[in-house]
């Protein structure tokens, strides 16, 4: 019975209430995107000011204030807000700079790897046939390598640096994006404006740059957005494990490794840094999930 009734009729018995919340919904979304951006934007304002607003030198060595607690007094006027660490250099300032490593490589790997995933994902698509088989046999082959192996190999010829740590993480996240560019360019290749575009005599570059791709960018932001938080704590992971950056430059990642000593004594030396880095991909990978709810039209009735 409900089945005879046309679209057009159910749209207008659907209930009110339903629709405000669907508004509602969307309304909240949008906002929560928004938040995560603006937290986004915090820490990028924070690294690039850090000389600014960090406290402290944030390799400079103090013996004497090692392994100080967290206080926001001192006799001398300079409080170690976080504490110090187990060479007295200041939790809070060593923060504040690693914001810089992890945005940095963050950022430059979701660059590498965008460009390079797209790329590949949009010529699988559009061209499919042999080109698409070897394209999507390729990253079937790096699904099934171990990252961390693909890491060590890399950094132990070419060597701990800010250059090869962005390399290793781009290549590691480009098959995310060219399996799912790939599918969507598989559906619009197959459209009808796609056709006439073909049979008004229109080049394959226009098609794709003027065409397919404003079609796929929503996709293309969404995907940037979740491979960021991967690629911060791919930084930390690496770091952790000292095949990242190397001291005395400040990384979460390795601000954690060096603590993990002291954490019946001085507990905060990898608390702090730890509980950043958690924060931060959380907020980050939740925006990329608001986003894809605002951009993928089919979603948005939900």
């Amino acid at each position: 019975m409900a089945s005879s009734i046309p679209a057009s009729a159910r749209a207008e018995l659907a209930s009110p209430a339903a629709t405000a919340t669907s508004v509602g919904r969307s309304r909240r979304t949008r906002v929560l995107a928004l938040a995560g951006g603006a937290f986004v934007l915090l820490l990028v304002v924070a690294a690039l000011a850090a000389p600014a607003i960090a406290p402290h030198d944030p390799i400079r060595q103090s013996l004497r204030a090692r392994l100080a607690a967290p206080t926001l007094s001192a006799a001398d006027g300079k409080a170690h807000v976080l504490g110090t660490d187990h060479l007295g250099r200041d939790v809070l300032s060593r923060m504040v700079y690693g914001a810089r490593v992890s945005l940095l490589v963050g950022f430059a790997a979701v660059v590498v790897g965008g460009l390079i995933g797209a790329t590949l994902g949009i010529v699988a698509g559009f061209r499919g046939g042999w080109t698409d088989s070897t394209i999507m046999t390729i990253a079937d082959a790096q699904l099934a390598f171990p990252f961390i192996l693909l890491a060590i190999g890399i950094i132990a010829v070419l060597g701990p640096s800010f250059p090869t740590l962005i390399v290793v993480i781009g290549l590691s996240g480009w098959v995310n994006y060219a399996r799912i560019l790939r599918s969507q360019v598989l559906v619009l290749r197959s459209r009808e404006f796609v056709d006439a575009i073909r049979a008004l005599g229109g080049s394959v570059t226009r098609m794709v740059s003027r065409h397919i791709l404003p079609n796929v960018l929503s996709s293309l932001v969404v995907i940037a957005t979740l491979e960021l938080a991967r690629a911060i704590v791919l930084e930390a992971t690496l770091s952790f494990l000292g095949l990242g950056i190397q001291p005395p430059t400040p990384s979460w990642g390795g601000m954690v490794h060096e603590g993990r000593e002291y954490l019946d004594t001085a507990w905060w030396i990898s608390t702090a840094p730890g509980i950043v880095l958690m924060v931060t991909s959380i907020v980050v990978s939740r925006t990329g999930d608001w986003l894809r709810d605002l951009l993928d039209p089919t979603l948005r009735g939900e």
